[in-house]
């Protein structure tokens, strides 16, 4: 089961034509620039535009035009977290978190969180009698997402919940929604401008452009397709999930399991089992035919090179995706060098090589 949604039409003078898929469970992130769209799509999902199309969620029919069915707004069970946390000024958080529950109840829902379990999650034990007035920005959020959560939906839509938070009140909420992608068992959608935060929380990413889907699948296979924009941004990385096999307490260092090699990262603290979500950025992987010897870089594996491509807006930089192990069966990773050190190096399509990589990054 699966989440499919087709929308087209016109809103003054933007025209939406998008359609994709997403997984049954876990986090897709609508990702591209202000105005490409993705609000729009997610108010579609929630029936608060309606524009042609057809929407279906884990089985469920919810807008189908050839069948002239249209399921109200009201109707669909919809988890909405806007940008600035609509909250009911005139009820305490308990009070907003129990609409939630009621909204449920009305609905004949089964609620998969009990209030308790929901409060320590997210961290309100110490919230619930307080005012909305009185409670910061990133506190707000979290209210929003559990009122949201506690009303049972089978779909949470989120439209850049972080976007209203300064850099301090964003990592200290995104320990909250990591929390949540693990402890969920429904599809979210998460509509943001910014890679970084889809890094960290995406499984599967829609990319959207002037009103249309461009691609859409699982996240690192799109940070690495080299067909896709993504690879030519400044920022351009790739996110792999890692799991802990190896603790290093002498030099706080860990050792995770990746498809095809393993990569060593500081961490303070780590259980052996455990995953982590990484981060790594072209420009911090460079290229060596020979398996370098004596070198203060940890991470030197072997890769097999899958393409070289020379960027369309700097044609003095080659974006190079590279699958890690020797036979190249591993995850892929990219990298970003000048056209010189390729055509030297001879960082051809099917090349043997060796990845450094500098610099990873890890999620708490």
């Amino acid at each position: 089961m699966r989440m499919n949604a087709a929308f087209r039409g016109k809103l003054g003078d933007f025209t939406l034509d998008a359609a994709f898929k997403a997984p049954a469970k876990g986090v897709t992130g609508l990702f591209g620039a202000s105005g490409s769209g993705k609000t729009t799509i997610l108010r579609c999902v929630a029936g608060l535009e309606r524009l042609s199309g057809k929407l279906s969620v884990n089985g469920e029919v919810w807008q189908d035009d050839a069948a002239k069915l249209f399921i109200k707004p009201h109707q669909r069970s919809v988890g909405y977290v806007f940008q600035e946390a609509s909250l009911f000024p005139h009820l305490s958080v308990r009070r907003n978190l129990l609409f939630g529950a009621e909204r449920a109840k009305k609905a004949g829902a089964e609620n998969a969180f009990k209030l308790g379990d929901l409060v320590d999650l997210l961290g309100l034990s110490a919230l619930m009698d307080r005012d909305p007035a009185a409670l910061s920005g990133g506190e707000r959020q979290r209210v929003a997402m559990g009122r949201a959560l506690m009303s049972a939906p089978r779909l949470l839509l989120l439209d850049e919940p972080l976007s209203a938070l300064d850099r301090q009140t964003k990592e200290e909420l995104f320990p909250y929604l990591e929390i949540l992608h693990d402890a969920l068992s429904i599809p979210s959608l998460y509509v943001s401008h910014d890679m970084s935060e889809l890094e960290r929380l995406a499984d599967s990413l829609v990319l959207i452009e002037k009103g249309r889907v461009i691609a859409s699948g699982p996240l690192h296979e799109l940070q690495a397709d080299p067909a896709l924009p993504l690879m030519s941004a400044p920022q351009a990385a790739v996110a792999l999930t890692g799991r802990t096999n190896q603790i290093d307490k002498t030099y706080g260092l860990v050792t995770l399991a990746v498809d095809g090699g393993s990569l060593i990262v500081p961490a303070l603290e780590a259980r052996l089992g455990e995953e982590h979500r990484l981060s790594i950025k072209a420009s911090d992987v460079s290229f060596t035919r020979v398996a370098p010897q004596e070198t203060s870089i940890l991470n030197c594996l072997p890769v097999k090179i899958v393409s070289a491509n020379v960027q369309e807006n700097d044609p003095t930089h080659v974006n190079i995706v590279a699958a890690l192990g020797r036979e190249g069966a591993g995850a892929r990773i990219i990298g970003r060098v000048t056209r010189k050190s390729q055509e030297k190096l001879g960082l051809m399509e099917g090349a043997s090589a060796y990845a450094q990589i500098k610099s990873i990054a890890l999620a708490p």
